[in-house]
């Protein structure tokens, strides 16, 4: 599987890979009934699971249809339903944090794990709102956890409209929740930066997508 080299942070060195507190949670509320959690540096010692997602993930290169022709899909993935082991036992238990602690809002527990792999900066994810689904018709969360080299990503009333910014990379997590699914867009660009790869993990309750 060919990337750029990665280059481990500096500001992330630790010995074994571990979580933060949830406390610092800083919530952004939007328009519509929309918000954004976001917590920089959730993970402790990120390095060590990126490593892990680059080296054992069984990556696949997907092709859909766009404008009246087939073209390769800009990243590698991978998705891991509820009932699959996910390949790096931090991620698992992230899942679980996560669910506690968001549970008398979301109402269910975060199941499945989407998982995009940017190689560099010239892979990416257009303008969308996860609305395959219930997430089409009511509230949900996306709860997205990166890993690697910090990719910004960017977030807009859907429509239109001025675009809010948020670099993410090296454990920071970030939450999108009430109507930003359906009400809200969000992206990742291209950049001509050298940079990276970077691993997101997204993770969704049951139904969405």
């Amino acid at each position: 599987m060919a990337h750029a080299p990665h280059q481990p942070s500096m500001l992330d060195l630790a010995d074994e890979a571990s979580l933060g507190s949830l406390g610092g949670l800083r919530r952004h509320e939007l328009t519509m009934g929309a918000w954004v959690d976001h917590l920089p540096g959730w993970v402790h010692g990120s390095d060590l699971v990126l490593e892990t997602l680059l080296d054992e993930v069984d990556w696949q290169a997907e092709r859909r249809e766009m404008w009246d022709r087939e073209v390769d899909v800009p990243r590698l993935l991978r998705w891991y339903a509820w009932h699959e082991t996910l390949p790096h036992e931090l991620l698992t238990s992230a899942r679980s944090r996560l669910s506690a602690h968001y549970a008398a809002e979301l109402g269910e527990e975060f199941a499945t794990a989407g998982m995009c792999l940017y190689r560099d900066g010239r892979d990416s994810v257009a303008w969308h709102g996860d609305t395959i689904g219930k997430g089409a018709t009511v509230d949900t969360m996306v709860a997205i956890v990166s890993f690697g080299s910090p990719r910004s990503l960017l977030l807009r009333p859907r429509g239109g409209g001025s675009s809010l910014r948020f670099p993410l990379g090296h454990g920071d997590l970030i939450v999108m929740g009430g109507s930003c699914q359906r009400t809200w867009e969000h992206c990742i660009p291209k950049t001509a930066r050298t940079v990276g790869p970077r691993v997101s993990v997204q993770f969704r309750p049951r139904g969405v997508s």
